[in-house]
């Protein structure tokens, strides 16, 4: 299946690449999130014809993801949680757990969409380095601090 692409998709390819991916990504997630359309020869005609507009747009997003990366920098957040003694957790801390506690303590909206937890949740208390993925091109570490809940 032939896309042109309308934003910047990591591992696949930037603004206005023609590419060609297998059906089901292409039909189930590129097209319905608006990431790209199918190269037809109206769509292609369209998109020159609007690509100043989406590069603008483009630079916009990478120009907040750029300030919301400054505001993240050497950022370090706390997370209470029901914990054993021992300091193992009874549930966990997942990526909305640690995006809400961005947001509200640091005042930078992060969704929960953009913190990769690549070994899962966190089950004991400690510090741990998380990834956020701001844009394509923008990513950082955060250090979070999982303490034991007051009783």
């Amino acid at each position: 299946m032939q896309l042109i692409l309308l934003q910047k998709v990591t591992n696949l390819g930037n603004l206005g690449d023609k590419v060609d991916v297998k059906p089901g990504y292409g039909r189930n997630f590129l097209v319905p999130q608006g990431k790209a359309v199918p190269a037809t020869a109206a769509n292609i005609a369209e998109f020159e014809a609007k690509r100043a507009d989406y590069e603008a747009k483009a630079a916009a997003n990478l120009g907040a993801a750029n300030a919301r990366l400054a505001k993240l920098a050497d950022a370090s957040v706390t997370v209470a949680a029901n914990s054993s003694t021992e300091g193992k957790l009874y549930g966990s801390v997942g990526p909305r757990e640690i995006a809400e506690a961005l947001t509200k303590q640091l005042g930078v909206e992060v969704n929960k969409s953009e913190v990769v937890m690549g070994e899962g949740p966190l089950r004991h208390t400690g510090e741990f380095e998380v990834h956020v993925h701001l844009h394509a091109d923008v990513n950082t570490t955060v250090k979070v601090v999982v303490v034991p809940e007051a009783a």
